[in-house]
């Protein structure tokens, strides 16, 4: 493997840990939404208590992906922003809009327009982060970004409104619900634990389905990303998902409890996994490939040198985080957070 070669998994790792992580809290505001029955205000309430410590932290793994883009590839990150600024900027405006409305659900009172407002606010910018990245991920993927050497040729609004690009956004969205549910099972018992295990079943389901729906749908819209889907680590990969995707299924309806969120985030890994597989060894389809987008082979073994030294702090201090507010259970009937 070269160094450029290396650099982009670590950059494909930073999606996969963004779509766990992130997707998990981006879901959280999904299903926030989406509550219902005679516990869906304790639904929210163990969604928001779940959330609170670590939804700004999750960021984290966003901004590894795009210092990799800037530092390692700076012709793919010029060239991503410019042809996909509409979609980033919505993905942006989204992250933001969020992280002031749940601020200012959590400190405000509950009983309140501007608390059910702000919830609002919260759960549409959950579905459209996720959303305008799934397409966004889906439009350089789809081949109707035109480049002329390192110039975008295109329009703005082409590539992400294309029919794959849209299903890869709706695919986003999906892994979010999916993972979120999932990482809420271990997290409740009782009655809540049955709600959100229901919704982790449905989300699992429908994100087979759409998986699945999306793959004619590139033969259709994005012939030389399904060319390469009969390649063998892609096959393999897709396999792997698929049984690790029932492996998930068989888990939430026997109630092992402890063992979903592995499960879901290696399922939701796969299908990130695979995605990137038949995508090199380009970075944008049809023109730009790993090695072209790569900067001065000293900038990329500097990078590679550097980021492991950085990850001797960050990962044990996010595995402190991780581990010390997971072991918070949540049942119905408390009461909800807020500033006291």
């Amino acid at each position: 493997m070269s160094p450029e070669e290396g650099a982009a998994a670590i950059a494909v790792a930073a999606i996969v840990l963004y779509a766990v992580f992130g997707g998990a809290d981006f879901g959280g505001g999904i299903w926030t939404l989406f509550a219902t029955g005679p516990r869906k205000e304790d639904q929210r309430n163990a969604l928001e208590r779940a959330i609170g410590p670590v939804w700004e932290t999750n960021h984290v793994w966003l901004i590894l992906l795009v210092v990799t883009l800037f530092v390692v590839f700076p012709t793919a990150y010029a060239i991503i922003f410019t042809a996909l600024y509409v979609p980033l900027f919505l993905s942006l405006l989204g992250i933001v809009a969020r992280g002031a409305a749940f601020a200012l659900r959590h400190y405000s009172d509950r009983d309140t327009q501007l608390n059910a407002a702000a919830m609002r606010a919260f759960s549409v910018a959950s579905l459209l982060t996720p959303f305008m990245f799934g397409a966004t991920v889906g439009a350089l993927t789809g081949g109707h970004i035109d480049l002329d050497g390192t110039d975008v040729t295109s329009g703005a609004f082409d590539g992400w409104l294309t029919p794959f690009a849209l299903v890869c956004g709706l695919i986003g969205l999906l892994i979010s619900a999916f993972v979120a549910a999932a990482f809420m099972v271990p997290r409740t018992e009782g009655a809540l634990q049955r709600d959100f295990r229901r919704r982790a079943l449905v989300s699992s389901v429908a994100l087979g389905a759409v998986t699945t729906v999306a793959i004619p749908l590139a033969n259709a819209d994005a012939d030389l990303f399904f060319e390469r889907l009969d390649r063998w680590e892609v096959v393999l990969t897709m396999a792997v998902t698929a049984l690790l995707g029932l492996a998930t299924l068989a888990l939430l309806a026997r109630g092992f409890a402890q063992a979903v969120p592995l499960f879901a985030g290696a399922t939701v890994a796969g299908v990130i996994t695979a995605w990137a597989l038949a995508l090199n060894p380009n970075m944008v389809l049809p023109g730009l490939t790993i090695e072209d987008a790569a900067t001065a082979n000293i900038t990329v073994v500097s990078f590679l040198i550097a980021l492991p030294i950085g990850a001797l702090i960050l990962v044990p201090s996010l595995y402190l985080l991780y581990n010390t507010f997971s072991r918070d259970i949540f049942v119905a009937g408390q009461e909800p957070p807020g500033h006291p």
